[in-house]
């Protein structure tokens, strides 16, 4: 399953569902999708996200790959929040709300 995160101020942004889950519930959503955040729940919800993946936050470590050289390394959540925490500042500026659904 895809995720895709949108709102007017902002490029459509589309993820790996498991990951898209994860990030709605570091938000203090419930991570059900579709769904959405209204303007005003925007800036909780960011400010949430951040604190959850910052750099002095421990984060699980990612499953370690196979030791096969042709395997790409693991990319981390916090590498994986950037966008939506980019759409999520945008929508704030903005007041518009987000909105996500499965593709």
């Amino acid at each position: 399953m895809l995720v895709t995160f949108s709102c007017p101020a902002y490029a459509h942004i589309t993820m790996f569902g498991d990951v898209a889950v994860r990030l709605l519930e570091l938000m203090g959503h419930s991570g059900t999708v579709p769904g959405a955040l209204l303007a005003d729940e925007v800036r909780p919800a960011l400010e949430r996200l951040e604190a959850a993946v910052s750099p002095g936050k421990q984060l699980p470590a990612p499953e370690e790959a196979a030791e096969d050289e042709d395997e790409e390394p693991a990319v981390s959540l916090r590498n994986r929040a950037l966008p939506l925490i980019e759409l999520l500042e945008a929508a704030v500026q903005e007041k518009c709300n987000v909105m996500w659904d499965s593709n």
